[in-house]
């Protein structure tokens, strides 16, 4: 079945209710008649509510409309935030280092927008101390915080822990931050490369008497 609405001959009823370019209500006029003023205006008479009693149809530039339509879907396409998922693995004996490098990825992603899946990983006779790795995540938790919350508590899934962090920022948001993060950068660089000109460019020498 097609999504188009009928437009002008396409129509098949015998009366419409008219809605004018402006939007204006002219009210229920013969199907002849919306197509006469369509013709007089050099615009299309377009069907926008077929299951109304009558039918409600607008005069428009319907190829326009589409066109602006398109566009506009394209830009939501665009601008459309999709839920992205990170994973990041720990040992319940990780050195400092080590968790301080994870954790910098983890307020990286959380400051993107995304979700965190954190997974300790036992081996041995880590196994049977899962309290380790309990601590681990709730250190990790507290300490990024600010930036994120526990959307999924920490459990036991077979030899692994899992936890998963999600974002107090949502995802177009920090879209949003990035790109006007990025034009500050832009300008702010653009801005130091002209006082370089203005500061290579040699002063005037005096007039001779």
């Amino acid at each position: 079945m097609s999504a188009e609405p009928r437009i002008n001959d396409r129509i098949r009823v015998p009366e419409v209710r008219l809605v004018g370019p402006s939007g204006e209500q002219v009210g229920i006029v013969p199907l002849a008649k919306a197509l006469e003023l369509a013709q007089e205006y050099d615009l299309d008479l377009v069907e926008v509510a077929a299951t109304a009693r009558p039918p409600v149809c607008k005069l428009m530039d319907y190829g326009k409309f589409k066109y602006e339509s398109a566009m506009k879907a394209r830009e939501a396409r665009k601008n459309q935030a999709h839920t992205v998922i990170k994973e990041m693995k720990l040992r319940p004996k990780i050195d400092p280092h080590d968790y301080d490098t994870k954790k910098g990825h983890v307020v990286r992603f959380l400051k993107q927008g995304d979700k965190v899946k954190i997974t300790i990983m036992f081996r041995g006779r880590e196994q049977s101390r899962p309290e380790l790795g309990f601590r681990l995540l709730q250190r990790l938790a507290e300490d990024v915080e600010e930036l994120g919350f526990v959307e999924s508590n920490p459990k036991q899934d077979g030899r692994n822990m899992i936890m998963v962090l999600g974002p107090h920022k949502k995802k177009t948001e920090a879209m949003a931050e990035a790109r006007e993060a990025q034009a500050a950068r832009k300008a702010e660089r653009q801005g130091v490369g002209h006082a370089e000109e203005i500061a290579e460019e040699p002063a005037e020498e005096p007039a001779e008497a």
